[in-house]
C-alpha cells in the first residue's frame, strides 16, 4: 500500500532531528534492537518508552512515513530511539558487523509475485545481511498477516543456516509473548485475521 503524500514533510522532519540518524552507532554494553520498516511507529515507540536502558533504531524508506513514527518518539521525549530513513539494502553501509541483539521484520511488504521474491526482506540475500550485523546470540523476530511470505520465509531462514522457533500460525491465541502490536496489526486483529509469527537465531 502506497502512503499518501503528507504536507510539510520535510520541516516537520526537521523539527525531529534530534531523533534522526544517517547510521547505527552502538554505544557499549547496551542492547541494541533494529526494526525494518517501522511503519508509523506504534511498535517501537512502545517498546523504546517501555525498555529506556535499550537502545532502539527503526528504519523506513518513505519519509511520509517515517515523519509520523519520529513524532510519536519526540512526543515521548524518548533518547532512546534513533530512526534512519533508508532502505534495508544498505544496512552494511550504515550498521556495524556483529552490533545488533534484535531484529524485528514486522508486516513487511510480501511482494507476492514470484518475479519480486527477491524484494522480499526474507530473502537469503537480505539474510546474509542480517547474518553479518547480528551479535553471535542475536535473533530476528517475524510478524506477518501474509500466509504466503510466512511459508517462504520459514524456507529461506532454514536454508541459510538459521535455527527456527517460537513458529505460530495465530500468534493471539498462542503464550508467545506479544509486547507491543503494530499499527498493521492492531486493525488485522479487530478483523478476525490471524497473525503468524517466527523467531530465527543464528546456528553455532
Amino acid at each position: 500500500m502506497r502512503a499518501r503524500k503528507k504536507k510539510n514533510t520535510i520541516p516537520r522532519l526537521k523539527r525531529c532531528e534530534e531523533l534522526l540518524s544517517d547510521k547505527i552507532s552502538p554505544p557499549e554494553r547496551k542492547k541494541i534492537c533494529l526494526e525494518i520498516g517501522c511503519g508509523k511507529g506504534q511498535f517501537i515507540t512502545g517498546l523504546a518508552k517501555k525498555h529506556p536502558d535499550i537502545e532502539y533504531y527503526a528504519m523506513e524508506r518513505v519519509p511520509d512515513v517515517i515523519v509520523m513514527a519520529a513524532e510519536k518518539g519526540l512526543a515521548e521525549g524518548l533518547t532512546n530511539l534513533h530512526f534512519l530513513l533508508a532502505d534495508a539494502s544498505s544496512l552494511s553501509e550504515i550498521c556495524p558487523d556483529n552490533s545488533i541483539d534484535v531484529i524485528y521484520l514486522n508486516f513487511s511488504d510480501p511482494w507476492p509475485k514470484k518475479r519480486h521474491s527477491g524484494r522480499r526482506l526474507t530473502d537469503r540475500r537480505f539474510l546474509e545481511i542480517y547474518k553479518r550485523l547480528l551479535k553471535k546470540d542475536g535473533e530476528i523476530k517475524m510478524k506477518t498477516d501474509n500466509e504466503g511470505l510466512f511459508r517462504f520465509s520459514l524456507e529461506e531462514f532454514s536454508g541459510d543456516g538459521f535455527i527456527l522457533s517460537e513458529i505460530s500460525e495465530d500468534l493471539h491465541n498462542s503464550n508467545i509473548e506479544n509486547e507491543f502490536m503494530t499499527e498493521y496489526e492492531t486493525r488485522f486483529s479487530k478483523q478476525g485475521m490471524k497473525i503468524y509469527h517466527l523467531k530465527a537465531t543464528l546456528s553455532d
